[in-house]
């Protein structure tokens, strides 16, 4: 079991809540409003595998002493949960309605994303385009390490390609980087996933998905998950997570009903 070290730190806060305008609505397809007599999906994401770590030795990182401190080190050996399950319970999948053109208002929250204790929190999240006129508060990374340099560096990963959204250092405790502006050269047809890395510390790295509706939720450690207020119809949900993978299924939605869809990504 992990245990929480980073006092103070925020994972997703609702710092920033802008509905979706009309000009992102026309541009994105995604027309935000009232839902008369939605219904939800719910269920679980399962993993059919085991949980898979990998370890560093940090002898030759920077700042060993100090990243050595981590509560998942055994003195200079971290180990990085990449698929994170328990009881065939998947941690850290995001389910999401794809290609949903209009539902429920889209009450867009500021994602803030911590550098502490050399490590990335949270390490699977959601990333959204920036709307147009947007200049701030869609995402915000904080390093929360005194004395110690970090560097952000954020991709639009696509297969084995990856283009740099923003490279930017952070030197110290309480530095942050707004990122809101990098995120504008977003593509709805191509950007899916969103890759984190510290380029001062290579084992630092977080995962998120890009995603285009407000229906969508990242799985906590019992695998569960719930989108509500969705219009009744038919529409193809996704479960992804960055190491596992993901499956798609198609799932019905009645009015005032919940509709059961579980996952098991093997």
């Amino acid at each position: 079991m992990i245990k929480k070290v980073f006092t103070g730190a925020v994972v997703l806060t609702a710092a920033v809540a802008l509905t979706a305008s009309t000009s992102f609505a026309a541009k994105y397809k995604y027309e935000g409003g009232a839902v008369a007599n939605g219904g939800s999906v719910s269920g679980v994401v399962s993993f059919a595998g085991k949980p898979q770590t990998i370890k560093k030795d940090l002898a030759k990182e920077k700042n060993k002493e100090f990243c050595s401190k981590h509560p998942m080190n055994e003195g200079l050996i971290r180990t990085i949960e990449k698929i994170k399950s328990k009881d065939g319970k998947l941690e850290g999948a995001v389910v999401f309605i794809k290609d949903l053109a209009k539902g429920k208002e889209w009450k867009q929250e500021t994602v803030k994303i911590d550098f502490a204790a050399c490590d990335i929190s949270p390490r699977v999240f959601t990333v959204r385009k920036t709307n147009k006129g947007e200049k701030e508060g869609n995402l915000i990374i904080t390093n929360q390490d005194t004395d110690t340099l970090h560097n952000p560096h954020g991709y639009d990963v696509a297969g084995a390609n990856r283009k740099t959204l923003f490279n930017k250092p952070l030197p110290s405790v309480g530095a942050s980087a707004d990122v809101t502006k990098n995120l504008k050269r977003l593509k709805k047809k191509k950007s899916k996933h969103f890759f984190l890395q510290c380029d001062q510390h290579n084992f630092m790295e977080a995962d998120g998905r890009i995603v285009w509706n407000p229906y969508f939720q990242v799985t906590g450690a019992d695998g569960a998950f719930s989108l509500k207020d969705v219009p009744a119809g038919k529409y193809k949900v996704v479960a992804w997570h960055p190491y596992a993978g993901e499956v798609t299924q198609e799932v019905t939605v009645a009015g005032g009903a919940d509709a059961k869809a579980d996952f098991t990504i093997k």
